[in-house]
């Protein structure tokens, strides 16, 4: 009697497995969310949308873009980390979760142990933007702007731990600069406030900024990498400006859920790269200062792990604290 109920338990068992394995070869069978955690239009909403244009025809199924800004990144991040863990649900995530969650000891969930990196899929120099309404035409002028109206300048960005709020506060720490920050949901409605003049700064991604530095909308003083940026030749670095030493380069990582079985993160992982070797998408890319990265969810983790390194590091140095 024993025997013939281990049989049969192991016969549902190896039915249960094969079910399971098929479901997986079918993957994907209905359309995938991409959540942006942050307000359409902004740097990572590009990025993303992008991609998912692309990995949609790929997959034979629809790649839709949820934009669920709040939190400075982390009410998208966590609806995805808590959520099915299927693969049918995929995040954009930034250096809010992969870099400063040290800034956030009272989150809901866990980024690094609830989210699963599938791949790399780009990094972009930031670049410092001021209104037209800054007089201050170079790096060492906006310094001693600052210097002579302590609290008074205003920067922008895309929230708390954000890639922006980063970069100026590493600014703030190697300059010693007096400027209050202006948190708002997302990347857009910052830049759309410095093209009004409601705010003075703002560390924008070169991506997005590039086309309103082209019509003269904002001035642009400098970029945040080590070398000048292929779209921008005219521009210095910050270092190059007058910070020797300083660097700030946004990456951008798509996850998942943490239980998403391994054979979908490999195909995701494998289409994506795809993605990102396409001519059309790296000219794109290319032509906003962008690169597209790509690798195995290893990368992944390498990278993420060792900015996490770097940020924590610069957080306690410069006493940085959430607004």
């Amino acid at each position: 009697m024993l025997n013939k109920t281990f049989k049969s338990l192991l016969a549902l068992s190896l039915l249960a497995s094969a079910a399971f394995a098929l479901a997986q070869d079918a993957y994907p069978n209905k359309p995938i969310k991409l959540v942006v955690p942050y307000a359409a239009g902004g740097p990572a909403d590009m990025l993303a949308r992008t991609v998912a244009e692309k990995l949609g025809p790929r997959l034979s199924q629809a790649v839709v873009i949820d934009n669920k800004p709040g939190a400075g990144g982390h009410t998208g991040a966590e609806l995805v980390a808590k959520g099915p863990a299927d693969g049918y649900t995929l995040v954009l995530t930034t250096i809010a979760h992969n870099g400063v969650v040290k800034l956030y000891p009272n989150l809901r969930y866990d980024p690094t142990k609830e989210l699963k990196p599938v791949i790399l899929i780009a990094e972009s120099p930031s670049v410092l933007l001021v209104n037209q309404n800054v007089p201050a035409k170079s790096v060492k002028e906006l310094l001693a702007l600052a210097q002579s109206k302590p609290g008074k300048l205003t920067y922008g960005s895309a929230g708390n731990g954000s890639a922006m709020h980063m970069a100026a506060e590493l600014f703030r720490y190697m300059t010693k600069i007096d400027y209050v920050h202006v948190p708002y949901r997302g990347g857009a409605p910052a830049m759309a406030d410095l093209l009004g003049g409601q705010i003075d700064m703002l560390f924008e991604s070169v991506g997005t900024a590039h086309q309103h530095i082209k019509s003269g909308k904002v001035r642009a003083l400098a970029v945040t990498s080590t070398k000048r940026n292929s779209s921008l030749p005219d521009v210095p670095t910050v270092a190059e400006a007058g910070v020797p030493g300083y660097s700030s380069v946004p990456w951008y990582t798509i996850s998942v859920a943490s239980g998403v079985p391994a054979a979908i993160v490999t195909k995701l992982n494998a289409e994506i790269n795809a993605v990102l070797k396409t001519p059309e998408l790296v000219q794109r890319w290319d032509g906003l200062g962008v690169v597209a990265l790509g690798g195995s969810p290893a990368d992944a983790v390498r990278r993420n792990e060792a900015e996490t390194a770097k940020w924590s590091a610069v957080i306690t140095a410069a006493g940085i604290k959430l607004d």
